[in-house]
């Protein structure tokens, strides 16, 4: 049975990708094969297959924090 392949285009840093490449190569991997085994991995177990989480820093709670404190330094000046 033969597959039909499709291109997939995205965009990442320029230093990023070649560190990527780089990787790959040293683990006998193309990027392509890579993200292959990323998208079988996803689909087959229905998750992203590491854990993802939200930097704290950056909650709303938090940035509005920043925004108050930086309102009252800039008052003080």
């Amino acid at each position: 049975m033969e597959q039909s392949l499709a291109a997939v285009n995205f965009r990442m840093d320029q230093e990023l990708k070649n560190n990527m490449e780089m990787l790959c190569k040293e683990m006998g991997l193309s990027m392509t094969a890579a993200f292959t085994i990323f998208a079988k991995k996803v689909c087959r177990e229905r998750r992203i297959p590491f854990e993802i989480s939200a930097d704290p820093f950056y909650s709303d709670e938090n940035i509005s924090r920043l925004k108050d404190s930086i309102t009252q330094m800039e008052k003080r000046k």
